[in-house]
């Protein structure tokens, strides 16, 4: 009677292992199905061909950004020599023309230097002078005007690049 016991015991766990190992066949089968639709990636695509791109693109991103980056450098350092500020002061030279038809206009870089142009305007014609701005000061005396537009050209904005 112990054999029987024994032998009917053996016979259902080999029936329990039997059933776990086709359980344990059905999940692996689907995991592989899953694996292989993962692995077959959108549009029947592998995932190494798009790992591939993407890298590809990467690389061409990182050599993109390095050109712009040289070329933002050399944009700055050419803007130092740039008119950035500009102050303009329009006048009636001789009081008895009745309009605006002179001028001053100021043109600076970044340090300030640059040069003031005026154009005066009478019945006999029109006479245009230039002053030189080195940080902000001239070394000829400046008119009225001249000193406005200068000071116009010295508050206006410029933009901060780092």
């Amino acid at each position: 009677m112990e054999n029987n016991t024994i032998f009917y015991s053996m016979v259902a766990a080999i029936v329990v292992l039997f059933l776990l190992t086709i359980i344990l066949f059905i999940r692996q089968s689907s995991l592989h199905k899953k694996y292989k639709s993962f692995m077959k990636g959108r549009g029947g695509k592998s995932i190494e061909d798009i790992l591939k791109n993407r890298i590809n693109e990467i690389d061409n991103l990182k050599e993109n950004d390095s050109a712009l980056n040289k070329d933002m450098r050399y944009i700055q350092k050419s803007m130092i020599n740039t008119f950035q500020k500009c102050g303009i002061v329009k006048y009636d030279a001789f009081k008895e023309m009745g309009g605006k038809l002179s001028f001053v206009l100021a043109l600076l870089n970044d340090q300030n230097s640059g040069f003031i142009l005026n154009s005066i305007h009478s019945r006999e014609g029109s006479y245009t002078y230039i002053k030189e701005i080195i940080k902000g000061e001239s070394y000829t005396v400046l008119g009225d005007e001249e000193a406005e537009a200068l000071e116009a050209a010295k508050q206006s904005a410029v933009i901060e690049t780092k």
